[in-house]
């Protein structure tokens, strides 16, 4: 356990699937001495891909999470997937971690998910750098990338390397090694990945221009957040390394900058000055802001002025009282295990906390420290600043908080996206019913982004996700680790609903029920709805207000807002879920004696239902953005498919040799796209797919649906 928390780094590893992440943190674990030997994605040996479908696939699936010392420092890493159906993985890992690495492939530049992770590192405001892999590969562009990181993530990469060459050895510039622009050396890795030496050198003659003018460019960038650095040029005095330093800390720190270093993972180039970078730039726990919470028991002393509850502030210190939040659950026969990072003061086996947001005491029987995903040796105790897994928690899930139970706080939990894609399974025998619910119900937990909901009508399960890629590894893991035989049937696309226009109606009740009058009227306005500014994220899918001259009383008023929630979660005409919806209550009639809260209730629900009606059904279908890559001469027969799945293409550009296509196309029709274009590329396209809005669905699927 690290007693001096500026001595510890929680870091995590993020990119776009195949730019090397996995690569980047055996060669780690390697150079740090933790291993004796670096393993092989390709070879199915790494310490972070232990789940034997990421040995089979070669891809991160699961994130990881490794401690190891560098130097003097600790590094509590996670390891997290690429692939946009494994999202969940980075949004859960990025929410508790103080820093990151982002990884890029040098041929393959900022892609499609580079951009969703570096959004998800925004959101959670993660200091980060950035580490350009890949220079030994065809078509490498160091400075390329850096352009990129520009443009795309609007971000402000600051190089403080440079490599001498770019692409394999067989060609005439091979990548060959490293000029480092603090200290004007160049590094040379003699042995490649199976030696850790760093040979320094002078910087070759004809490579000194590019390399005090990359320095210059530095120092220039960094000018704006040091007075006394730009003092020191402006009188043409020389800079001191360490005056260099602190500014670079402090810049990245406060995410005003992300210093870019470069490298071949898979050759053991630069992984060592990488890990000198995160030491050096990326803040320990005690320069990240306090963390904070509400008052979960209401009991605050004040409120804020917006009638907000107040917020509790948690400084990351062991004195300070206890507080966690749960981020990832793994389901162990001897206890689910639930890693939990920890904010402030500390936690004993054999103790007692708080959840927080369920009001109920959790027990902790055992700590252990984290490898890989496994249970790695049991500790005595963790403090603020930690990431360890706790036994012995029952009622606990994702995103729930930790506390001290004498000092309640409630910490903002995950968001995790909505499933995009749905399908129908059920057990091969029926003797397996019981055992298929409990595994889902363990899945479940595992895994927040997915979801399984039993008809009992058809005896179907229907089980939602991110995509195809991440329902095929949940029916893999059925078979596999739970040993039950399943039939699946094809995916369903998760549609949502909406109106067409605006419409005003209202909605009356005049029953006698059981020799009581009930009477009332409600008028609605229902209208389609799109929030924009900075809430639109966080807007609901359906918008209910009230306007100021509704004239109902409170009572009735508030009976009203009841039933038109409950009448939104419940789904549209056809039975999807909303979004894109304002109701307005406008008013209604209350009588005298015989308006009770039933008859209001009756009344809204039936103006719901009928503006939904006469206000003209949408059918909203998720359109998928896609980033495809291809060699030229496959472009005409790329497009021509991409057409027939009512694919709009945006735009074409050159990268490398390569041409690369960015589009939108509906969900719906991308069934099986990966094999559709493998074998028009004759294998040699590649894809990524990310969620990106829901757009209005052509009639005929409109009308497959009503049943015309």
């Amino acid at each position: 356990m690290v007693t001096d928390l500026t001595k510890l780094r929680n870091i995590g590893i993020i990119a776009h699937i195949d730019a090397g992440k996995t690569t980047v943190t055996e060669q780690m674990l390697w150079v740090s001495g933790v291993k004796h030997r670096a393993g092989a994605v390709d070879q199915g040996t790494t310490t972070t891909d232990d789940d034997p479908e990421e040995g089979e696939r070669g891809i991160t699936i699961y994130s990881a999470c490794v401690q190891f010392p560098w130097k003097d420092i600790h590094i509590n890493l996670i390891d997290t997937p690429g692939h946009v159906d494994f999202t969940a993985e980075v949004e859960r890992s990025l929410r508790v971690l103080d820093g990151a690495v982002v990884v890029f492939s040098a041929r393959e530049g900022v892609e499609a998910q580079s951009e969703t992770v570096w959004r998800q590192a925004n959101k959670y405001g993660v200091p980060r750098i950035a580490f350009i892999n890949k220079l030994d590969r065809e078509g490498a562009d160091f400075y390329a990338v850096v352009d990129e990181m520009e443009e795309r993530l609007g971000a402000t990469p600051v190089a403080l390397q440079i490599p001498v060459g770019q692409g394999p050895a067989h060609t005439d510039n091979p990548f060959r090694g490293i000029i480092d622009l603090l200290r004007m050396k160049l590094l040379i890795f003699p042995g490649g990945k199976e030696d850790i030496r760093i040979e320094e050198a002078e910087i070759p003659e004809e490579h000194l221009p590019e390399a005090q003018l990359y320095r210059e460019k530095l120092l220039e960038s960094l000018y704006d957040y040091s007075n006394e650095l730009m003092e020191l040029a402006l009188s043409e005095e020389p800079i001191p390394e360490k005056l260099v330093h602190k500014v670079l800390r402090d810049a990245t720190v406060h995410q005003q900058i992300q210093p870019v270093l470069c490298g071949s993972a898979l050759h053991g180039i630069g992984v060592q000055p990488l890990l000198d970078s995160v030491a050096a730039y990326l803040p320990n726990p005690l320069e990240m802001p306090p963390v904070t919470g509400t008052d979960p028991t209401g009991k605050a002393d004040k409120k804020s002025q917006d009638g907000e509850p107040a917020k509790i502030s948690h400084k990351p210190d062991p004195k300070e009282p206890f507080c966690a939040l749960v981020f990832k659950i793994l389901p162990y026969k001897t206890g689910d295990l639930y890693w939990v990072r920890i904010y402030s003061g500390e936690v004993k086996p054999n103790s007692r906390v708080l959840n927080a947001g369920k009001n109920r005491k959790e027990n902790v029987a055992q700590l252990w420290r984290i490898h890989a995903s496994k249970k790695d040796e049991q500790i005595t105790g963790a403090q603020a600043g930690d990431i360890c897994a706790i036994i012995g928690l029952r009622d606990s899930v994702t995103g729930d908080t930790l506390c001290d139970t004498r000092a309640p706080i409630l910490l903002e939990s995950i968001e995790f996206p909505d499933t995009v894609i749905s399908m129908a399974i059920e057990p091969e025998s029926t003797a397996d019913k019981k055992k298929l619910s409990e595994a889902l119900d363990m899945l479940r937990k595992q895994d927040p982004t997915f979801t399984a909901i039993e008809n009992e009508e058809t005896g179907q399960t229907l089980i939602s996700g991110m995509g195809e890629l991440h329902l095929e590894v949940i029916q893999h893991r059925l078979e596999r680790d739970f040993k039950i035989k399943v039939k699946v049937h094809r995916p369903r696309v998760s549609y949502r609903e909406t109106v067409a226009s605006k419409f005003d109606v209202v909605g009356d009740c005049n029953r006698l029920i059981n020799g009581v009058q009930h009477t009332a009227a409600v008028k609605l306005r229902v209208e389609p709805f799109v929030a924009t500014g900075p809430l639109a994220a966080h807007a609901p899918p359906v918008t209910i207000s009230i306007d100021p001259s509704h004239g109902l009383p409170n009572e009735f008023l508030n009976v009203v807002m009841e039933e038109l929630e409950t009448a939104a979660a419940g789904g549209g005409t056809l039975g999807f879920p909303l979004m894109r919806l304002k109701v307005t209550v406008l008013g209604g009639d209350v009588h005298e004696t015989d308006s009770t809260d039933i008859a209001f209730r009756t009344a809204a629900s039936h103006a719901f239902d009928q503006g939904l009606r006469e206000a003209g059904l949408v059918l909203l279908e998720p359109i998928m953005k896609l980033e495809l890559s291809t060699p030229e001469e496959h472009v005409g027969d790329l497009v021509g498919d991409l057409q027939q799945r009512r694919a709009i293409i945006h735009q074409t550009e050159t990268r490398g040799s390569d041409t690369v296509l960015h589009a939108e196309a509906p969900l719906a029709n991308l069934f099986g796209y990966s094999s559709a274009m493998r074998s028009l590329s004759q294998g040699r396209a590649g894809c990524s797919m990310t969620p990106s809005d829901y757009g209005p669905a052509p009639d005929d699927v409109v009308k497959k649906f009503l049943g015309e």
